[in-house]
């Protein structure tokens, strides 16, 4: 079951947490796995193997609020962004999840911002590549992706490659 927050408001304050996989705490990373299996396995009903070796390389982003049921702090949000040569030949943003207790309240949005700016940061004047599920293919493009393949079946859901263009620097996006 995916933790929820009930007394924690979509507009509670939120803490981004960026680390490395070695740096994840023990309970921080079981927040993460959990939110990821709760959302992408059992809400989307996808059997999937979530755990796929690719975390070790990944830069890890962690949306507290405070509120949480049962502890001080709630994982309303996750990404994950691994370096070129890892998923694509690109720098890729991964794992993009929310809970449900926060969606329709702009942490999507907020979330992704946040990854954005880290993977510039990262990895500068370098593309960024996404495997998107189609639904949301309207959702990335207002942050610059453009789609890069044919739609595709994954695990029994629709994606599709979506690539933004490298910033440069003075962009006024980035």
């Amino acid at each position: 079951m995916t933790p929820t927050a009930p007394d924690a408001p979509a507009t509670a304050p939120l803490h981004w947490q960026w680390c490395a996989f070695n740096e994840l705490a023990t309970a921080d990373l079981y927040a993460v796995l959990a939110l990821r299996q709760g959302v992408f396995v059992v809400e989307q009903a996808c059997v999937f193997p979530d755990i796929d070796w690719h975390d070790q390389q990944a830069c890890h982003l962690l949306g507290w609020q405070a509120g949480g049921v049962g502890s001080e702090r709630f994982l309303a949000a996750y990404l994950r962004c691994l370096p070129p040569g890892i998923k694509f030949a690109e720098c890729a943003i991964g794992r993009v999840v929310t809970a449900p207790a926060v969606r329709g309240s702009g942490m999507g949005r907020l979330l992704v911002a946040e990854g954005l700016r880290r993977a510039e940061s990262l990895y500068p004047a370098q593309p960024i590549r996404i495997g998107a599920q189609m639904h949301l293919e309207r959702f990335y493009a207002g942050f610059g992706f453009d789609a890069a393949s044919a739609p595709y079946d994954e695990d029994d859901i629709m994606h599709i490659e979506m690539l933004r263009p490298a910033s440069m620097p003075g962009d006024a996006g980035s």
